[in-house]
């Protein structure tokens, strides 16, 4: 429970912004294991800089969002999960409050 509090409250950007469902995220970083193959590397690494919409979060409150491609075999996609520093608000989809 504790940690399912601690994911809820870390729902934030780089700069410290809430982010939540639906908001578009600039991806700044991703985190990858080094034994990643050479096509998916390459992947993720296009992604850097890309603007995606936050689909969920997992139980360690990272921020999943996808990106699909257009390859010679069909479409293909990838998704991530990005931690707090990994991204940054680009539009927000947070009700505003009525004045």
């Amino acid at each position: 429970m504790e940690r399912i509090m601690q994911a809820l409250a870390s729902r934030t950007d780089k700069h410290g912004n809430p982010v939540q469902i639906g908001d578009e995220v600039r991806i700044l970083s991703i985190s990858m294991d080094s034994d990643i193959d050479d096509d998916e590397r390459e992947m993720f690494e296009f992604m850097l800089g890309a603007i995606c919409e936050i689909e969920r979060f997992d139980a360690d409150g990272r921020a999943w969002v996808s990106m699909w491609w257009s390859t010679g075999e069909g479409n293909a996609t990838t998704s991530v999960g990005l931690a707090t520093h990994e991204m940054e608000r680009v539009t927000s989809h947070c009700p505003k409050p009525s004045a």
